[in-house]
């Protein structure tokens, strides 16, 4: 494997936990590999806006179809951050997605999103673009440095 394929692996790990309950440092790996040139630009901000916003494809298919589940320790947001997502996602509908890259609040968002049966394509739609602007906004905050 070269090390530009090494490269966006484990970015595309990192970027995919990090949207899941499972740890993940996205941010510092995407701009670690942007300031070694370990990979184009374009194709660090492609993989790693790709895997995230497949991490949160996981949480709104636990949401969707394991919610007789939700108030067990492993499922990904716990009561509280589901009633405070929930509020979110009245209050502001559909568009509360664009804060599923802040972090607390957005693991939690994608995981009520499923569990409202919110319409597959318009979450991934509104998740990508979320998560790709967050990954944009990094790779031009990188570039600074």
């Amino acid at each position: 494997m070269t090390g530009e394929l090494a490269a966006l692996w484990g970015l595309a790990v990192s970027a995919f936990t990090s949207a899941t309950l499972l740890p993940g440092t996205s941010e510092a790996v995407l701009a670690a590999l942007y300031a070694s040139r370990a990979a184009d630009p374009l194709a660090l901000l492609f993989v790693a806006s790709l895997a995230n916003t497949a991490g949160s494809a996981v949480n709104w298919l636990l949401g969707r179809f394991v919610t007789r589940f939700r108030n067990r320790s492993w499922f990904p947001a716990s009561p509280a951050q589901i009633a405070r997502a929930e509020s979110w996602y009245a209050r502001y509908g559909l568009w509360s997605l664009l804060l599923s890259w802040v972090p607390v609040i957005g693991d939690p968002l994608t995981v009520v999103a499923g569990i409202l049966r919110v319409p597959f394509v318009a979450f991934i739609v509104i998740v990508g673009i979320a998560k790709t602007a967050r990954y944009a906004f990094v790779l031009g905050l990188a570039s600074f440095l």
